[in-house]
């Protein structure tokens, strides 16, 4: 849609959307939107490959399964850095047989790569192909962190600037606990919970990890980091065994020491470097730090339609489901259940999509929202086949809406699983009773007030909630035994709200096949016998245009008071976020891994 409102002319805009933004927005709010339309409307000159040029990866760039709309200019055309991981793959197999890029360069000092593990592994794979097609490849960054060096080690000759660092000290997890701030500030939490695994309330509760939860991370980074010693230890010819041993002995290497390890090629500051690929550009005298160069994201606007493919009558659907699982709408960079079945809807009806495959990079959410996304899914799957590729992570009601598929898809590295339900049931009875505020409530019914925030619940509502929890997580469990045809037995023992790496959910049966997006498509293709007559088709599970609109420039109330009312009601319903016990959340959002 945005690519459409790139080409619609700028009279056409500024006549219609002038009119509209004023009457809803106000005569200054609107004057200044439509002059940013206008603004982007206007003719702007496409980036443009030149000879001999050295093709840019940043890794800072945010690579995304789908393009997320996070600002307004990049709703209406403002060409974003971000680029997806499929047009990232594409780009990166294009340029390595066009005579126009000589070179590759992997920057890593822009900062942290932009990405997360199961991303970068997808990647990685198109980065060593591009190397492996003769041309060369260059690594640079000041400080190599793991997840930068885990792709920049790919390189004919990886940099590190003379006052750098190498990061080569293993994986760890890091967990905030607030439980002693809560009890200090008279904020009570109570937790109903099925599945000992399911670590997701740990933060309210425990002031360190559970032996459950120490357990499931142990494995869980133990995979990861597997994956790390054996692609690493490829590209420099070094076994996971002699890197372990680094890592255990060293863990930060100083320039000196890391090529001494063998682990960096070259110490260099980045005019060095420059220079270098000055050579493959066989340009004259440039100033420093300069060189002919196109970046992946520039790169990608040119060659749109190798992206697009060739047309076809016979579409397959990749339906990307990225963020939090909530019920209704949703926001920007949720997945909202309204409007995911209405394009799980569209596509069913849609008589030139053949195959569905949908791409999910999920923590879980909503049970409600999950199951009627499942639903719809349902439906969809009895006309035509539905293909799930899982991203970073798929987790619980991640996990939950991937159960209705023909087959499911995993990179090693994703995180999946967390078959689970809890709820967080917070008071405020300690933190009213000091400062002076007491509560009362008439009621025509025992349970009537079961969901107050003023008193911790009795017994007897726990239980009552308890065994709601467990009613929605013995379907959980049916619902997966009967979908991956194992018995009940057995899922119960793989459930438990673990989480579990692809690796360890393909040897347990939670996944069909170790793949990427790529692999799924394939087998879309496959199972709907479409040969080589296909092409795709990507839909995201966005606002849409009035929708995002409206919520962007909706007039808010400045008041003091207002705003003060806002904070609070923002702290209460922060508090509240899991009291609806039939949450589906693995570790993910909460957890940092570094």
């Amino acid at each position: 849609m945005w690519k459409f409102l790139r080409d619609v002319s700028a009279s056409a805009i500024g006549t219609i959307t002038a009119v509209v933004f004023l009457v809803l927005l106000g005569t200054g709010a609107g004057l200044v939107v439509v002059v940013a339309l206008l603004a982007t409307t206007e003719d702007v000159e496409e980036p443009t490959v030149r000879d001999r040029s050295i093709l840019v990866l940043d890794l800072s760039t945010p690579i995304r399964d789908s393009q997320l709309l996070d600002e307004f200019t990049e709703a209406i055309a403002v060409e974003s850095n971000v680029i997806t991981l499929r047009q990232a793959k594409i780009a990166l197999a294009e340029a390595a047989q066009d005579d126009r890029i000589v070179g590759l360069l992997i920057d890593g000092s822009g900062g942290e790569a932009g990405m997360g593990f199961a991303t970068a592994q997808a990647l990685r794979p198109a980065l060593v192909e591009f190397q492996e097609s003769g041309k060369r490849v260059m690594a640079y960054d000041v400080d190599w962190s793991e997840g930068d060096y885990y792709l920049g080690s790919v390189a004919d000759t990886v940099v590190i600037n003379p006052m750098g660092e190498l990061e080569f000290n293993g994986l760890g997890a890091e967990q905030t606990f607030l439980t002693g701030a809560l009890e200090k500030f008279g904020v009570g939490v109570q937790v109903v919970r099925a599945g000992n695994y399911k670590s997701a309330v740990e933060p309210f509760i425990e002031t360190e990890f559970s032996a459950a939860s120490r357990e499931q991370l142990t494995a869980l980074l133990g995979d990861l980091w597997q994956e790390f010693l054996t692609a690493v230890g490829r590209d420099r010819n070094q076994t996971p065994q002699a890197l372990q041993a680094i890592a255990a002995t060293q863990g930060f290497l100083l320039p000196t020491a890391a090529v001494q390890a063998e682990l960096i090629d070259q110490v260099a500051y980045f005019d060095e470097v420059a220079a270098e690929l000055r050579t493959l550009t066989e340009q004259e005298e440039e100033p420093k730090q300069q060189f002919r160069q196109v970046t992946l994201s520039n790169y990608r606007n040119e060659i749109e339609d190798a992206i697009a493919g060739d047309y076809a009558e016979n579409k397959i659907a990749i339906l990307y489901a990225a963020g939090e699982i909530v019920y209704g709408e949703g926001e920007v960079e949720q997945i909202g259940s309204d409007r995911l079945i209405r394009q799980i809807r569209d596509l069913r009806r849609d008589e030139d999509v053949q195959a569905i495959v949908l791409r999910i990079n999920s923590p879980g959410g909503s049970a409600t929202a999950s199951d009627l996304i499942l639903r719809e899914l349902q439906l969809t799957r009895e006309q035509k086949p539905i293909i799930v590729s899982m991203g970073n992570v798929a987790a619980s009601g991640g996990y939950w809406i991937a159960l209705e598929s023909d087959r499911i898809f995993a990179e090693s590295t994703t995180i999946t699983g967390s078959i689970g339900v809890f709820g967080l049931l917070p008071n405020l009875e300690g933190i009213t009773t000091e400062n002076g505020i007491t509560w009362d409530s008439v009621k025509t019914a025992p349970l009537a007030d079961i969901d107050t925030l003023a008193r911790p619940k009795t017994e007897a509502e726990l239980a009552t909630i308890q065994q709601f929890v467990d009613q929605i997580y013995n379907l959980f469990l049916d619902k997966v035994a009967r979908s991956r045809d194992l018995p009940r037995s057995e899922v119960a023992a793989i459930a438990q709200g673990r989480v579990w790496s692809g690796s360890d959910a393909a040897a347990n049966g939670l996944v069909d096949q170790i793949g990427g997006l790529e692999d799924a498509i394939a087998y879309a293709a496959e199972t709907a016998d479409l040969g080589d007559n296909w092409q795709i088709e990507e839909y995201q599970n966005e606002l849409t245009f009035e929708e995002f609109l409206f919520r962007t420039f909706s007039i808010q109330d400045t008041t003091p008071l207002t705003q003060e009312w806002v904070k609070l009601q923002t702290q209460l319903q922060h508090l509240t976020r899991f009291s609806d016990p039939r949450h589906l959340y693995s570790i993910a959002p909460t957890l940092t891994i570094r």
